[in-house]
């Protein structure tokens, strides 16, 4: 179980893994296209449809993804490797491709950009950098995924929809 828990059940419910629940609800969200407004929070990651992430929803081309970033225990963001010719090949975004056996999930590594085509480079003296988010633009889709237990994760913060033609 993620966060220290033992998966001793003190009041006899046995709930899963909120993260599950929240990749879950964005990869249906993602496959699904629904016109529904919501008073929500703004940056919610239960939020339908996609595109009501960013300001404002009227996104062209219509959003393709939801972009998070996952926490460990410790608060810092999850990161995985990606190919690259022109930065050090960290990122901390992704995309959700599948769910499957439960609380598992195959994630696309983002790339994040500080232009339409330059990488942002989150390193800096061997460790993520997070003053370097401040110079984000945009996401691109790499070709690099990652599977994931999402059991071992304690947050998720959702960033944005956005457009990255994943399925042309």
């Amino acid at each position: 179980m993620g966060c220290g828990k033992n998966g001793n059940d003190v009041l006899g419910t046995s709930h899963e893994n909120c993260i599950c629940e929240v990749v879950r609800a964005i990869k249906d969200i993602q496959d699904t296209v629904m016109e529904e407004e919501s008073c929500e929070c703004p940056k919610n990651c239960f939020l339908e449809p996609l595109g009501s992430l960013v300001s404002p929803a009227t996104n062209h081309p219509p959003a393709d993804t939801r972009v998070f970033v996952l926490k460990t225990a410790d608060g810092s963001p999850f990161h995985a490797f990606f190919k690259s010719s022109d930065c050090n090949c960290v990122s901390i975004f992704f995309r959700v491709e599948d769910i499957f056996d439960n609380c598992c999930a195959t994630l696309r590594v983002l790339r994040p950009m500080k232009n339409k085509h330059d990488s942002l480079d989150l390193v800096k003296n061997c460790c993520v950098d997070l003053a370097a988010f401040c110079d984000l633009k945009g996401f691109q889709a790499t070709d690099d995924c990652i599977t994931v237990d999402l059991s071992c994760f304690c947050a998720i913060q959702c960033i944005t929809d956005c457009y990255l033609g994943i399925c042309e």
